[in-house]
Formats: structure tokens, C-alpha cells, sequence
């Protein structure tokens, strides 16, 4: 079948990219001028140049495909919610009117968990704290644009889904693993690793790896039912207990400083100054998130999209730990 991806030059993207080309699909990339294509660079894929601000240059990508994956997105390092909402918001709406203009009869787009909202400050994450598809948008847009953006892009999709597209969404956690070009210096790995940062917020995350991520994509095309949403998470930790994987897995030895999440909104201006220092891919918003535990259920998407036990935190560091190591770019 021929695939287009969207954002191919991308983490998520490119991974998805190397499998389809591994299973014998003809994939279309599509990207920017201009964007590190690192992770497409030894694949036979079809190149479509392109930009989501400019529909037209969709156009000719979607001919004759069968199946789009949207993986491009506005990332959550700037504060201009006119940027976000014209990448992640209008050009989501772009992809999904060709997809049917062309009759595409499958499209998988790729949200986050930042689209479902916020758990209740401080619940460390029991059963009945976790997170699920069913959960909607309950935060401040002004607060997290990143996340609005996600969900407004989801309704956006439902919109598509009520008028025939085939279309279902899928929402990865915090993903970890080889490829992240676009954090390969900035990513809390690295961070906590090489540059000292021994500084973390209370709260908790879902770590998944990318593989997973991958598997989940593919299997939502193949198992997905029209219209639902699938959370794509691996093992729930908290903040403290990840930096200490990625501590243990270097071989540092070094204090961990855990700040509550009223010193961090204290202190975030000076934060915002010195992750900017330090490269950090972070928009300075969602300091106000420190406290939160982004714990996530599973259950929906590993029983309807059939997939197995994902791999843990610590497997993710490993690989991704390895990759930066054999890929420091200039």
C-alpha cells in the first residue's frame, strides 16, 4: 500500500518511516525544507517537500495513497499560540479535508496524552487516579497551549470522522528511545547525564519507548476502530524515580534535589532563564504542571489494538542513552 507520512523527518515519524519500509510498504515522507532527515536518510522512501501552513503542497503527496499517518505537529517549545494553533490546529484541519477530498481509507493521527488534560494535583496515581481515552480537556489554554492545541487538533479529526473519513487517534505518552533528533541535546537524558542537572519537580509521568510507539501506530491502522481514541504509554514513574534510571544507568553518583511544586512556580522565572541556557526543548508554561501525576491506563489500548507489555523506562534509556552517543550532532 503506499503511506504518506506527515512530520517524517520527525522521532515519531521517522521511526514509523523504517518500519513500513521494513514490511515492504511504499512510503512518502513528507517534511520541511530544510529539516534534518537524519532518519530517512538510508531509506527508500519518496520525498514530498512541503509545509502544513501551505495545503497546496499537500496536494501532490496524497495522490493515489491509501493510508496518511499525520505525525506533524507544532512541538512545545515556543509561547506563540498563533505558531501552534496554525501548525498543530489549521494544518491538521488541512490534512484531514485533502485525505477526503482524496478518499483516503485510513488516517492515523497522532495526538498526545497533553490532549486529554490533567489528573487531580498531587493523587500519586492509584487505579482509580489513572488516567483514560475517556478524559477530555479540564486545563487552562493559556497555562499549556501545547496540550490545547492537541485537543483542539482531536476535535478537528471527529469533525473528518462525522463526515466519513476513516480516521483514528492515537495518544503516545513521554517517548524515550533512539531517534529523538530534535531533543539530541536538550533531552532530560542528556540533561541529567552529561551536564549535571540534578533538579526535578514532584510529579509523575508515563515513559514509553519508541518501538512501542511504532507498534502502536501500526497496530491502530490494522486493529483501530473509526473515531476512538488510543492512549500508546509503557511503564508510569515518577519524576524522582526517572532520574535515577537514567543516574544508575550512567554509572553517576550524584544528589538528587526533588523540588514541591510551590518552589517551583516561585522560582520558575529564574527556571525559564537557565533552561534556556541549557537548551532545554521546554515551554516555560508547563512549569505550572509540577506536582501532576500524568499517569495513564493502558488497558483500552492494549486489549482493542492487541498489544503486548510494553517495555520499561529503563530499556528506554538504555537505547536511547546509546543512540546519542553514536549520533552528537554539530
Amino acid at each position: 500500500m503506499n503511506v504518506l507520512v506527515t512530520g517524517s523527518s520527525g522521532f515519531i515519524g521517522g521511526a514509523i518511516c523504517r518500519e513500513l519500509v521494513s514490511r515492504g510498504e511504499r512510503v512518502r515522507a513528507f517534511h520541511r525544507p530544510g529539516s534534518n532527515t537524519l532518519l530517512l536518510d538510508d531509506l527508500p522512501v519518496e520525498h514530498h517537500i512541503g509545509d502544513l501552513n501551505d495545503p497546496s503542497s499537500l496536494l501532490n503527496p496524497m495522490k493515489g495513497v491509501s493510508v496518511v499517518i499525520h505525525c506533524a505537529a507544532q512541538m512545545g517549545n515556543t509561547t506563540d499560540w498563533k505558531h501552534f494553533f496554525n501548525v498543530t490546529v489549521r494544518g491538521t484541519q488541512a490534512v484531514l479535508d485533502i485525505a477526503r477530498e482524496e478518499k483516503v481509507k485510513r488516517f492515523i493521527h497522532t495526538s498526545s496524552v497533553a490532549a486529554l488534560g490533567v489528573p487531580e494535583p498531587g493523587i500519586k496515581g492509584s487505579d482509580a487516579s489513572l488516567l483514560s481515552e475517556t478524559h477530555t480537556w479540564n486545563y487552562s489554554p493559556k497555562l499549556w497551549q501545547y496540550g490545547y492545541a492537541k485537543y483542539l487538533a482531536e476535535m478537528e479529526v471527529q469533525r473528518a470522522v462525522a463526515l466519513g473519513l476513516d480516521a483514528v487517534i492515537v495518544n503516545p505518552t513521554s517517548v524515550f528511545g533512539g531517534g529523538d533528533v530534535l531533543r539530541n541535546e536538550s533531552s532530560v537524558i542528556r540533561l541529567v547525564a552529561d551536564r549535571g542537572l540534578n533538579l526535578c519537580a514532584q510529579g509523575g509521568m508515563n515513559v514509553v519507548h519508541i518501538h512501542d510507539v511504532v507498534v502502536g501506530h501500526l497496530s491502530a491502522l490494522e486493529h483501530g476502530l473509526r473515531g476512538e481514541r488510543y492512549i500508546i504509554g509503557g511503564e508510569n514513574i515518577s519524576h524522582a524515580a526517572f532520574f535515577h534510571t537514567i543516574l544508575s544507568l550512567t554509572g553517576k553518583s550524584r544528589r538528587l534535589i526533588i523540588l514541591p511544586p510551590p518552589l517551583v512556580k516561585l522560582v520558575r522565572r529564574l527556571f525559564f532563564i537557565t533552561s534556556r541556557l541549557l537548551h532545554l526543548d521546554i515551554n516555560p508554561g508547563i512549569l505550572n504542571l509540577a506536582g501532576y501525576y500524568f499517569y495513564y491506563d493502558l488497558e483500552k489500548s492494549q486489549r482493542q489494538l492487541r498489544l503486548s507489555t510494553p517495555l520499561d523506562a529503563k530499556q528506554a534509556v538504555i537505547d536511547a542513552s546509546q543512540w546519542f552517543k553514536e549520533h552528537t550532532l554539530p
